[in-house]
């Protein structure tokens, strides 16, 4: 036997009681949960926890203090789930009933369906609609974001394809703002390559631009570019491809726009340097909205919103839950909550499918952790194959 092998040895025997000791501590635990349903007292006691925490740290050398640290986080949140279990704490989260009540109204995929973007033709949202539903979808554009959601809300329209993050400016806030306050649900998602034009009309030039209108993302992503004419002035609008039309009526040779070359071809536009972005990799993701739940075939990613309660460790509860249960957390995004000062609702997307028993252990344990837990859907995941 080689001296690898006695290594390994020696560690599976080491592993081996730490099993069976971890199982003993587990059986403490459920008595101590037992204890405190007795009594009403509830499962966190953060104030120890710390304590503890501190106390584990100081028995073993500054290297592995960090290590030891984590162990016992993740132990003591294993220890408070089975506690919450036992006690209930938290079983009242009307987060997962409320999908389950959704579930019971699930509907088959809309055919021919009536769907709507923001911005105007030839935006990316469109584009987007053509890349989810075919080249023939019945897509209508509306001016604001909002809008998108009280057609839905109206019964105007059966989805909405709505952009919810760039890679190279991140996420867009009002996207997560609108998801948190609609109660509509996730089915499907797409990703455009963005390749920003400058456009403007026939007859104009570089040097006779003062003035680059498009949306805010537009600019951002194309902020380098901007830089290298400081005489232009960057102008806000709506969306990219209402920015096209805007200068086509304007009829003015000194403003230009910056959006899809296929606007420049619907509003008669120019190209006068393409692509503008920083990024030559620049995608945007959208989501499909819908206000009913789907589930297509496939589905391989989830996603939920939760709020978190404002005590120590409570993120890191959650991130357990999943190194728990060896899934893979693909996305995680925070937003403030207006009334609540240093508090924020988090968007968490992992994999899965919710027809397997394991993910409802997961949505359950997810329940009793957070707070106003809401699962948003579980559609396919298109990001890699874009990739």
């Amino acid at each position: 036997m080689d001296e690898l092998q006695q290594y390994r040895e020696e560690i599976d025997r080491i592993d081996r009681q730490m099993v069976e000791l971890f199982r003993q501590r587990m059986a403490v635990t459920g008595q101590v949960g037992q204890y405190k349903l007795e009594r009403g007292i509830p499962v966190l006691d953060a104030q120890r926890e710390r304590q503890v925490l501190q106390d584990k740290a100081r028995l073993v050398d500054g290297n592995l203090r960090p290590g030891v640290t984590t162990l016992f986080q993740t132990m003591m949140s294993i220890s408070r789930r089975q506690q919450r279990d036992l006690t209930r704490e938290r079983a009242d989260n009307p987060g997962v009933p409320r999908f389950v009540q959704a579930l019971s109204q699930i509907r088959e995929p809309i055919q021919n369906p009536r769907v709507v973007f923001q911005g105007e033709p030839g935006a990316y949202s469109e584009q987007a609609c053509v890349n989810f539903f075919g080249e023939g979808v019945q897509a209508t554009g509306l001016p604001q974001f909002e809008d998108t959601f009280l057609a839905l809300k109206e019964g105007r329209a059966d989805y909405a394809v709505l952009p919810i993050e760039n890679s190279s400016t991140g996420a867009i806030r009002q996207i997560y703002d609108l998801l948190s306050e609609y109660d509509f649900f996730l089915m499907g998602e797409t990703t455009v390559k963005v390749d920003h034009c400058l456009m403007a009309l026939p007859g104009a030039t570089l040097d006779t631009i003062t003035q680059v209108y498009s949306h805010e993302q537009g600019l951002l992503q194309s902020a380098k570019f901007l830089s290298q004419h400081p005489n232009w002035r960057p102008m806000t609008q709506s969306d990219t491809a209402g920015s096209a039309k805007m200068v086509a009526e304007s009829g003015d040779l000194t403003k230009a726009a910056l959006c899809s070359a296929r606007a420049a071809q619907i509003y008669g536009l120019n190209i006068l340097v393409c692509p503008t972005n920083d990024n030559p990799h620049n995608t945007t993701r959208f989501v499909v909205v819908s206000p009913q739940v789907e589930l297509r075939e496939g589905a391989d990613k989830i996603s939920t919103v939760f709020l978190l309660p404002h005590e120590a460790g409570s993120l890191h509860e959650i991130l357990t839950i999943f190194a728990v249960h060896g899934l893979n957390m693909v996305k995680l995004e925070s937003r403030p909550l207006p009334q609540h000062s240093w508090e924020y609702m988090f968007f968490l997307e992992f994999t899965g499918n919710l027809n397997t028993p394991e993910i409802a252990d997961v949505l359950h344990e997810l329940s009793q952790t957070t707070g106003d837990f809401r699962v948003l859907g579980n559609f396919v995941s298109n990001l890699e194959e874009e990739a």
